[in-house]
């Protein structure tokens, strides 16, 4: 391999013997270094292959500190086998980018919450929020500084971009809040704290997920045939759970436009009666 050009000492642009680019990153891996140099390979800790896009993602790594760099590869290196994924050289950046201001926030005493309960995140995307939790624990004990609880859940997020389920990040944030918000719904109407390790708590949020998903690919797919005594059933049997179900229909037509149909209702009613029965039976 031999330099086109360095970014920084640990970020260069380099070419094969087949004139493939290449973005290395490594410790000292660019200083000193002028175009046509041989690159010494042994110093090379991660490689992407360049793309158009490479100039300015390689120029906001050029501005990112070398600590930082080096604590980025050892987050990539612990979460690829865990989510087994492979970073590209994007999402290489975008995240020591983030790291590079959460270290910033924590030497400033910053938390910038972004109202997401961490429990909805760790709830439905479970390895992610692991892997996410491990990714600030090794930060942590690499830099001896401590980042805030919200660090986890951002952090999530990225590793929720790496993969790809036919639902993008930014529905997939929206879809949390959203359920984040039905929940505290249900606790208010209930007055009640719903037990999210209990095993109907889960099947609650999965359904909701699901319902979700459905609408924001519009994929719904509503039984025109249901029985109009189904739904009335579901009135005189569970009332409190049904007029909480119209609560929530209220707010997702007022926040995105969604309108729950008859099947919705009964479904959804039925998971409210069982998160919320066991608990007050208990109280």
């Amino acid at each position: 391999m031999n330099f086109i050009k360095s970014f920084n000492n640990n970020v260069a642009l380099v070419k094969d013997k087949n004139n493939t680019e290449w973005v290395v990153i490594g410790n000292g891996i660019g200083f000193g270094k002028k175009t046509g140099d041989v690159v010494d390979e042994s110093k090379i800790e991660r490689r992407f292959i360049a793309t158009e896009n490479d100039n300015s993602q390689m120029e906001t790594l050029s501005d990112i500190s070398p600590k930082t760099i080096d604590i980025t590869t050892k987050v990539v290196k612990l979460v690829e086998p865990l989510l087994q994924v492979k970073f590209n050289s994007y999402q290489y950046v975008v995240l020591a980018d983030h790291l590079e201001f959460a270290l910033q926030r924590a030497d400033e005493g910053l938390d910038l919450a972004d109202g997401t309960t961490s429990w909805s995140i760790k709830k439905l995307f479970p390895k992610e929020y692991d892997a996410a939790k491990q990714a600030v624990e090794l930060v942590e004990k690499l830099t001896q500084k401590q980042l805030s609880d919200s660090e986890i859940v951002f952090i999530t997020y990225h590793f929720l971009n790496l993969r790809s389920d036919g639902t993008g990040l930014h529905d997939t944030v929206k879809i949390t809040k959203l359920i984040g918000q039905i929940v505290e719904i249900v606790q208010y109407q209930y007055g009640i704290t719903l037990d999210n390790d209990s095993f109907n708590f889960n099947r609650f949020i999965t359904h909701l997920r699901s319902f979700m998903i459905q609408h924001l690919k519009q994929t719904e797919n509503h039984n025109d045939e249901l029985d109009p005594a189904i739904l009335k059933l579901m009135i005189a049997k569970y009332p409190k759970a049904y007029a909480t179900v119209e609560r929530i229909g209220d707010f997702l037509q007022q926040k995105t436009g969604w309108e729950l149909q008859p099947d919705d209702k009964v479904y959804l009613t039925l998971h409210i009666w069982r998160v919320t029965h066991r608990q007050i039976n208990n109280k």
